[in-house]
């Protein structure tokens, strides 16, 4: 490894700067942001504050003293340590500004069967400075000639390419002299099997004939794949898209078609589109390819299209219906008109995601959008409506009005991530889709962000590689989830005049968070740039502390908060401090607060009227705050006859079982007691509370197969969830809702893996009538069946299986199958597993969720990953982005020892997986975090599983 150039000045350069941080006294939730600042212009130093390295140095810098020679002294040596063991890395640049375009005109002409593609634009730009270089972003592409025109005169250039930066530079003869021109550039390239930028898809037509399309995916940073250009999302402009495609095609844009007319060709067509609006390149698309659709208007005449396989368009007709409710519904809720003049939605065959919001068109994984009544579960049809509510918000909030640079990504996706369950909740009330949040954003955000590895909301972006490591739980969860607190906390009349502002001002801009903060401030008056910065620049959230003392009929209660850490350890010398509002509900107004206060110290004393002796009080009303609770024994124990009679709420019954596993986790309380609060949950009948449970006690139950005492605990899973089986049953009744189908498909589901005899027994039967098609299995009930059955482990379950999958014309019914495929136990059935896995049968996009179903067993999970780690290299050459972070996070975290913990450092130190370095260090930290757990709590449990008998 080559040392870094420049090392004992860059060295003492940057010990001067941590020094700094420290001698100006900053509080820990500023000092990666100030390190950030002074030392961004060099790409070396922002790398340390980055990765792992970084961590261990703030770690140690709050361990030392101020003064500055020991600080120096500890730093130095981590520092002369892992500089010297990186490569030398090019300082990244933004590019110049002294050219910038207002217009593109494109022209593309993809071979569908050579997977190349033609392209000519014409770029209007301005010369804002005297320059003989023109610097673009361009990937993949071979430029054969650039001109650069104004007035009357033309010039060509010379073309420079750096791959490493993926940019182009243009150097004409002489200076380009201030004023406008148009940068005219001819290119060819490749239709890629990478599911980015401009890319092949491959697709089956009815009569089961192969075939390929060509579509886009730009974000974040693969226009450049496409056409040179400017492709960052504060240089924005507007597009004129020509498309010249096979005459038989679908051909799709952002905007209406202008003229669609024959090419000299007769095989060919030309297809020109209007004019965009003014917008960043990563929204930008166009679709080539064979695709039926169904249309609709909403109430404001915007035409609305779901393009979808060909002869499935029915399977588009819940997704119109949604999207047709949907625009409506931001319309009046932004107070701004959707700003074009149709919005199309298509079913993409191989997506890397599950969907984009290209203005206009918006491009989706298959089991994202179609909906098909005979084969689609309840789970899946909530699913596309809320990325369909997704999507459409982003048409708003992020489309018309965008981030500056990526390091305000979650501005985008925290904010559609909240929205998308107001719009959902509007249309379909019946979800409870609210409940459900705390569930799937809030808990998975409270899960990641206690780890001493995890970031900041805002986390500082140099290179645009780096934004694919923060497409994860704090940038969508967490943000969703301080957005929903901020939303409670002004009330919804303010937010939205706030919003509203915040649109109208900064339409066809650029923003940063501090400008919707300051929206929100002046639309309610209240301090929300000081609340949320304390939630958006510092990593983690707090644990509120509660005690209580009784004064007559009323009750005294003293709160505190620290940083709440998944290993129970805070940092020596973190003073991290939150602006915390904080609602409290007691037994008298159990669903409403009885008074919110914001906490901005340590600790405040808060005074509850008319609460009786003995009355329980609830801290967290709705559970909407991002913080956990950690109550008294006494005042826990006068929740839990709230929570077998369902008195206290479900978000607030989910919220403090969800809190107490993972205080319990954290060693901040005991494990075997948590199992005996889940026992008050014998009466549940909340969908939601019940996935949630079943979530936590699965982790717990991941740990227990490391002991001999597993089969005790499935005993007790059997038991706790026998009884809500039983009420559900196994077929749908008469008017019943879509909750309880999800809930019957969850119960059978863990009955089924736990081993229940009778549950064994019917799916059996239910499956073999299924696979000789006496009897089809109702798509909410495919799920338990297949894994109950698959986990019996017999190998002729495992061909039936691969025969339904083979037989299966729905991606969702594939994917469905392909995941139960991993419920297997037997070792061989496992390695068959991994080789379907990576047969062209799976979709590249599907491979990695095929192996992750794998990993539920101890033997699964040591064998995929030693499969992983043997096909590594294929699998980092097919995976650049968060796909690669979910196979590593789905082949390592559950591991529960030391030397598991070392062998997977080893391993990635050896090949390193840049887009999932974050998601390693994760990893890492939750086997040491597993094996802490087997060492302090596993006995304690396995005795009180065993006192059970």
């Amino acid at each position: 490894m080559q040392s870094v150039s420049g090392g004992p000045r860059l060295l003492w350069s940057s010990l001067r700067r941590v020094a700094v941080i420290f001698r100006e006294g900053l509080e820990p939730n500023r000092r990666l942001h100030f390190l950030y600042r002074q030392t961004r212009s060099k790409r070396q130093h922002f790398r340390v504050v980055k990765t792992s390295t970084a961590l261990h140095l703030l770690h140690t810098c709050r361990l030392a003293t101020f003064h500055t020679p020991k600080l120096v002294r500890s730093v130095s040596t981590l520092l002369a340590r892992n500089f010297s063991t990186m490569p030398e890395k090019r300082e990244f640049k933004r590019l110049p500004t002294d050219v910038v375009p207002s217009n593109y005109n494109i022209r593309l002409k993809p071979d569908l069967d050579a997977f190349v593609f033609q392209g000519q634009e014409e770029i209007d730009v301005e010369v804002k400075a005297s320059t003989d270089t023109v610097t673009v972003n361009s990937l993949d592409i071979t430029i054969n000639e650039v001109t650069y025109a104004s007035g009357d005169t033309s010039v060509a250039a010379e073309v420079s390419v750096d791959k490493e930066a993926e940019t182009a530079t243009f150097k004409f003869p002489s200076a380009l002299q201030p004023g406008k021109g148009v940068l005219k550039v001819s290119y060819t390239g490749e239709l890629n099997d990478k599911m980015k930028g401009f890319y092949r898809s491959k697709y089956t037509m009815p009569d089961g004939q192969e075939r390929f399309g060509a579509v886009t995916q730009f974000e974040a940073t693969d226009a450049r794949r496409a056409f040179p250009g400017w492709d960052e999302p504060a240089v924005k402009a507007s597009f004129d898209v020509t498309l010249v495609v096979p005459k038989e095609k679908v051909a799709l844009s952002n905007m209406p078609v202008k003229s669609d007319t024959p090419d000299k060709d007769p095989n060919w067509r030309v297809v020109e589109y209007d004019r965009t609006p003014v917008m960043s390149t990563y929204l930008l698309a166009f679709i080539v390819g064979d695709y039926d659709y169904v249309e609709g208007k909403d109430a404001d005449g915007v035409v609305l299209r779901v393009y979808t396989p060909v002869g499935k368009k029915e399977q588009g007709n819940f997704a119109l219906d949604v999207a047709v409710k949907t625009l409506p519904f931001y319309k009046d809720y932004f107070g701004i008109p959707y700003p074009l003049p149709k919005m199309d939605l298509i079913a993409i065959a191989d997506f890397a995601s599950g969907a984009m919001e290209n203005w206009g068109l918006v491009t989706y994984r298959e089991t994202a959008l179609l909906v098909d009544p005979a084969n689609t579960s309840a789970r899946v049809k909530q699913w596309v409506a809320l990325v369909v509510g997704h999507e459409l918000a982003h048409q708003w909030f992020g489309n018309l009005v965008t981030m500056e640079w990526w390091t305000n990504l979650w501005l985008n996706e925290g904010f559609a991530s909240w929205i998308e369950y107001l719009c959902v909740d509007e249309c379909f009330p019946e979800y409870d889709i609210w409940t459900q949040f705390v569930n799937m954003d809030l808990g998975r955000a409270l899960e990641l962000d206690a780890l001493h590895t995890s970031h900041p909301i805002e986390v500082p972006v140099g290179h645009p590689a780096e934004v694919d490591e923060i497409f994860d739980a704090i940038s969508y969860s967490k943000g969703a989830s301080v957005i929903r607190m901020l939303h409670d906390y002004l009330g919804n009349e303010d937010f939205r005049k706030g919003m509203n502002k915040y649109l109208t001002q900064h339409q066809y801009k650029n923003t940063v968070t501090e400008d919707l903060w300051v929206s929100l401030g002046e639309a309610s008056g209240k301090p929300v740039a000081k609340m949320m910065d304390t939630w958006t620049k510092q990593m983690g959230f707090p644990v509120i502390k509660v005690s209580e003392r009784q004064d007559g009929d009323k009750r005294i209660l003293t709160i505190s908060q620290e940083k709440f850490c998944a290993d129970g350890k805070l940092p020596a010398g973190d003073k991290s401090s939150w602006l915390v509002p904080i609602s409290f509900s007691t037994a008298g107004s159990p669903t409403t607060p009885v008074k919110t206060i914001m906490l901005e110290g340590q600790s405040s004393e808060v005074t509850l009227d008319n609460v009786k002796a003995g009355e329980w009080v609830k801290v967290n009303t709705n559970t909407v705050g991002v913080y956990r609770v950690q109550y008294t024994t006494e005042m826990l124990a006068a929740l839990i006859p709230a929570v077998k009679d369902r008195s206290l709420p479900p978000r607030d019954r989910l919220g403090l079982q969800n809190d107490l596993f993972a205080l319990a986790r954290a060693g901040m309380a005991a494990s075997e007691d948590v199992l005996k609060v889940a026992e008050a949950f014998i009466n549940e009948d909340n969908y939601t509370v019940w996935n949630d449970l079943a979530l936590n006690l699965s982790s717990m139950a991941v740990l227990l197969q490391y002991t001999d005492c597993y089969d005790l605990y499935k005993a007790f899973a059997r038991d706790l969830f026998s009884q809500v089986a039983k009420t559900v049953g196994w077929d749908k009744k008469e008017g019943e809702s879509q909750l309880t189908a999800m809930l019957r498909d969850l119960i059978l589901t863990k009955m089924g893996r736990y081993g229940d005899e009778p549950t064994v027994a019917e799916a059996r039967k239910r499956f073999e009538s299924h696979y000789k098609g006496d009897n089809v299995i109702s798509p909410d009930l495919r799920a338990p069946v297949f894994i109950t059955v698959l986990s019996q482990g017999k190998s002729e379950d495992f061909d039936k299986m691969l025969e339904l999958y083979d037989k299966a014309d729905m991606q969702e019914e594939k994917s469905r199958i392909g995941r139960a495929l991993g419920a297997v136990k037997d070792e061989e059935l496992i390695k068959r597993v991994h080789e379907f896995a990576m047969t062209d049968k799976v979709r590249a996009q599907d491979t990695v969720f095929v192996l992750a179903g794998a990993t539920g067993s101890a033997k699964g999970r040591e064998l995929t990953w030693s499969f992983v780690k043997e096909n590594w290299k294929e699998m980092h050459e097919r995976y650049h982005s968060f796909l690669l972070a979910r196979l590593v996070k789905s082949s390592t975290e559950n591991f529960a020892t030391e030397e598991m913990a070392q062998a997977v450092e080893e391993f990635f130190k050896a090949n390193p997986a840049p887009a999932a370095e974050r998601t390693v260090q994760q990893s890492v930290e939750n086997i040491r975090l597993n094996a802490r757990w087997m060492k302090e709590s596993a006995d304690k449990v396995c005795q009180f599983l065993k006192s059970r008998k």
